[in-house]
């Protein structure tokens, strides 16, 4: 099972071309995103979520996040990013279903430290920890897969038929079965100031 995920978010990685692969950021603006940041913060939302560079910057405050205008199903997932100050958190969401909130309904890819790969959300996952409706999976893999702060990694996450698998520099982390199929994208702003680039979706 392990290879076959491990092929799935490798297809990612090897699709430069061809019509299954979808860019989601052209490096030159944020055209195809919507940002919604908590709206009872005080903090400036405005420099949340900029390009520069061709690289989407994300500050970490206020919470919130930028999604896809477009919905998924059975995809792969690709980013390149890195810690752009000191690591602290953020995260990547799959399968964000309707109502724009903090936090949406969806499965978080968490990146924070120790806790990189761990998938969480309200989207019920199947044999997982479950406080009151947030489910948990734990990693898979307790070796770091993260590279330090300042240096480029990448995620693949794997979306197919409710199956969700993340893949760090290569190494699969984790994987869980959750009951949706279909969702939107979206890059979080979560305390911890990070870059993106590279980012688009291969539909298997």
């Amino acid at each position: 099972m392990k290879t076959k995920l491990l092929f799935i978010a490798g297809l990612a990685l090897l699709a430069s071309c061809g019509q299954k692969k979808t860019v989601l950021f052209s490096g030159q603006n944020p055209d195809g995103w919507i940002v919604f940041t908590d709206p009872n913060s005080d903090a400036d939302a405005s420099q949340t979520f900029t390009v520069a560079d061709g690289l989407i910057r994300i500050s970490g405050t206020p919470f919130g996040y930028m999604r896809t205008t477009e919905k998924f199903a059975d995809f792969v997932l690709h980013t390149e990013w890195r810690w752009s100050g000191e690591p602290a958190d953020g995260g990547i969401f799959v399968l964000i279903q309707e109502g724009d909130r903090v936090w949406p309904t969806g499965v978080q890819c968490q990146m924070k430290g120790a806790d990189m790969g761990v998938l969480m959300g309200g989207i019920p996952m199947k044999g997982v920890e479950n406080w009151n409706g947030f489910y948990m999976k734990k990693l898979d893999n307790d070796s770091p897969a993260e590279k330090p702060a300042g240096e480029w990694n990448t995620t693949d996450i794997a979306c197919h038929g409710g199956h969700v698998s993340v893949t760090i520099n290569g190494i699969l982390v984790n994987e869980a079965d959750c009951e949706a199929t279909e969702g939107y994208v979206a890059l979080q702003s979560e305390g911890g100031p990070m870059e993106f680039r590279n980012v688009y979706v291969v539909k298997m």
